[in-house]
């Protein structure tokens, strides 16, 4: 009888090599998909070590560039932020890992996919929300939801004494204090020692970023160029370095970002089945970017514009931390942010001092920014006489408001709420 194929999104950990192996013991053809998005692993090793295991072959895909370029610069459009202080960086990761994995499936012809995220997390639901969205179709494995795969393995000494009996190579055998996930946008901390959310974290977890206070007592100025929301060139006004390749200005920003103590969060986030959990990340290269591209934003972006797609970047925010990065809503919102962005042009400079990131000058060829008309000391054609009128048209409705309230205390509902 022919084996049925699946495809199994593999990292080389303890997790999706057990995995690998308990499907091969299933009857499964397994093929082993290695998703390089910027994770600092030597994948060589990794493709020796799924073939050791029992996959029949192995697809190692580098998504670097499509991560910077159709996912992480997407995400700058909308201004990207999940509850107000993560910028999303595993979220961004996992639709496009997804995404690969489904078209390595249907060039296969398998019937299965499978992967080895927990059913407490949230990539289980970015990993098959993406699968259901591109290919209804196939099969999905999820052993950490399998009853038959958890009556074997509760935790992770049942997978090392495992491993150890199938040959499988376990690094170490003493479980980290915490777990990590990295890619080129971000590294992130959880789980283990930090699940106390009282507890500070150590600056040992930290492995990207230098601590502020080790940063470099000098500041680094950096101008950043955008055409259409997107960057398009970085110049390092200290030294003169100059990139203008996608992946390469990307690489460059998370280089001086770490160097000077920038991206740092800690924070206690909602997830999306409903359990709090505590992260804590170094996002260096994209803290640097979101800042400057919002900062240009402020000469070039219409008000009116701007006040909606505002309103609309939690929305997007949490679809792409929910894991409906492939869906109608999203396809609506990312066509209105596409256009928001059509002429955010120009040139920001940044300031970078020991984890702080301080936009110092914009210049925009397209910038709605009158100087005359702002200033305090010319009128610049601005008739002042025209605000008597603006000002009693917008009073209108308060002075009909007021006639409601007229026999009670207009300070009514805020007894007990605030002293005044």
């Amino acid at each position: 009888m022919e084996k049925e194929k699946v495809i199994l999104a593999y990292s080389g950990g303890l997790d999706t090599s057990v995995i690998l192996k308990w499907l091969c013991e299933r009857n499964f053809e397994v093929i082993a998909y290695v998703a390089n998005v910027g994770q600092q692993e030597d994948f060589q090793q990794i493709e020796e070590k799924a073939l050791k295991t029992g996959a029949v072959k192995v697809y190692v895909e580098d998504l670097r560039r499509e991560f910077v370029t159709q996912f992480i610069f997407v995400a700058l459009m909308g201004n990207a932020v999940y509850e107000g202080r993560y910028l999303l960086g595993t979220s961004l990761a996992r639709p496009l890992i997804a995404k690969r994995q489904v078209e390595i499936a249907l060039m296969e012809e398998a019937q299965y996919l499978a992967h080895g995220a927990t059913g407490k997390g949230n990539d289980q639901v970015r990993f098959e929300l993406t699968y259901a969205a591109l290919a209804p179709q196939l099969k999905v494995i999820s052993p950490w939801k399998d009853p038959e795969f958890l009556s074997h393995f509760k935790g992770r000494t049942d997978l090392i004494n495992y491993a150890k009996k199938k040959g499988i190579p376990v690094k170490a055998s003493a479980e980290k204090p915490y777990s990590e996930d990295e890619n080129l946008m971000h590294i992130s901390h959880e789980a283990g020692m930090l699940e106390d959310p009282s507890m500070k974290a150590d600056e040992s977890i930290f492995n990207r970023t230098v601590s502020p206070k080790e940063a470099p007592d000098q500041e680094t100025v950096l101008q950043i160029h955008f055409k259409d929301g997107v960057p398009i060139k970085i110049l390092n006004l200290n030294d003169s370095t100059e990139k203008e390749d996608p992946l390469e200005i990307f690489e460059y920003l998370n280089k001086v970002g770490a160097q000077n103590g920038v991206g740092r969060v800690d924070m206690v986030e909602n997830r999306f089945i409903g359990i709090k959990s505590r992260g804590v990340y170094e996002t260096p290269g994209a803290t640097i970017l979101w800042i400057a591209h919002r900062d240009l934003e402020g000469i070039a972006m219409d008000k009116e514009v701007m006040h909606l797609r505002d309103m609309l970047a939690p929305k997007f925010s949490e679809l792409i931390y929910n894991g409906f990065w492939f869906s109608p809503e999203m396809d609506f919102l990312l066509s209105a942010f596409k256009k928001s962005q059509e002429g955010i042009d120009g040139v920001v400079t940044v300031s970078i001092y020991k984890g702080n990131v301080m936009p110092i000058s914009r210049y925009s060829p397209t910038s709605l920014y009158n100087q005359a008309l702002s200033s305090m000391d010319v009128e610049g054609g601005f008739d002042s006489t025209d605000s008597k009128g603006f000002i009693n048209i917008h009073a209108i409705r308060l002075k009909a408001h007021n006639v409601v309230l007229r026999e009670k205390d207009p300070y009514a509902w805020r007894k007990g709420i605030v002293n005044v």
